[in-house]
């Protein structure tokens, strides 16, 4: 990423590393290769940051690794410097470019959309598996960015559908996924073990942390009143118009992840107890005080999402309509 920027400053004349200049210039409009190699550096930092397949493979054992609130700030906040990276400079500064290999990205996006919900599905460790939906979450957002980025004049607003769903996409899976790692932080708190198959029966016995767990799992999973579906099916509806082919294959995903969420959630709170967790305690008001605000916050952007749409919707059209 440091040469693509250096390659960008000298792209330019004068040189600059000003954000609104190069944008504005766009500097590196039929260059060719060079601009192809600055794209490809600029896209390898950022797919690593969000991160895409196939490099992927830091994060579901960083997050296991991390305590839960860590998870939670790692998946709310700072993935998404790779997906706002790639629309504020690669999109933004490069458009000829990005056009160029829009739908190269966003065969990547919906290969991440696959492949993280059905690894996520395989997974019998809890953090590893919500880990992995992250990845499949992600690749939602660039296939929503990829969307935007092509060059089909006669789809103007299906491509602006589709960032929109992006940018929702982004603030939907930072309250989901931070409740989800909440809720695994919780569990490792009080049994220090993320096998799935150790649990069940919880439901009677945390009846908080079941409601909170089945709320969030709902919305990641896209079930329409929540955040979640707000954000994919303006993704889907957009990449419907512009690559019709990718949608429905894309949809697909959405399918494993409600399977690997209701299977998790049956091995977690239903069937049979075991008696070494006859003394598991429910949630703690700080607890259930965190989680009931992230839930608050996708559930209100589910129910009524006008409010965020129109602030997002403004820029959706300035980045879709200057292309």
């Amino acid at each position: 990423m440091l040469l693509a920027f250096i390659g960008l400053y000298l792209s330019v004349e004068p040189h600059t590393f000003d954000m609104r200049v190069l944008i504005e210039q766009q500097p590196l409009a039929g260059a060719g290769v060079s601009a192809g190699l600055i794209f490809l550096a600029l896209m390898l930092g950022f797919a690593i940051k969000a991160p895409i397949v196939p490099v992927h493979t830091w994060l579901p054992q960083a997050h296991v690794d991390a305590p839960g609130p860590a998870s939670a700030v790692l998946a709310g906040v700072l993935l998404k410097m790779g997906t706002y990276g790639i629309l504020r400079i690669p999109y933004s500064m490069m458009g000829e470019t990005f056009a160029r290999y829009a739908l190269i990205i966003a065969l990547f996006a919906v290969v991440s959309i696959l492949y993280g919900a059905l690894v996520a599905f395989g997974q019998g460790n809890l953090k590893r598996r919500i880990a992995y939906t992250s990845i499949n979450h992600m690749g939602y957002t660039v296939l929503g960015i990829a969307v935007a980025g092509a060059l089909f004049q006669d789809a103007v607003y299906a491509r602006e559908m589709a960032l929109i769903g992006a940018t929702v996409e982004m603030v939907a899976h930072g309250l989901i996924t931070g409740a989800l790692f909440l809720i695994c932080g919780s569990f490792w708190q009080r049994t220090e073990e993320y096998d799935l198959d150790s649990y069940g029966g919880l439901l009677r016995q945390a009846p908080l942390l079941a409601t909170f767990a089945i709320l969030a799992s709902f919305a990641s999973l896209g079930l329409p009143g929540l955040a979640g579906f707000v954000a994919e099916f303006h993704i889907f509806a957009g990449t419907f118009a512009v690559y019709p082919w990718l949608a429905v294959i894309g949809v697909l995903g959405i399918l494993i992840t409600a399977a690997l969420f209701l299977q998790m959630l049956q091995k977690l709170f239903f069937g049979a107890m075991p008696q070494r967790w006859a003394k598991f305690d429910d949630l703690r008001p700080a607890e259930w005080g965190v989680l009931g605000v992230l839930s608050a916050s996708f559930v209100i952007i589910g129910i009524a999402p006008q409010f965020l749409l129109t602030l997002i919707e403004a820029s959706a059209t300035l980045l879709v309509g200057a292309r």
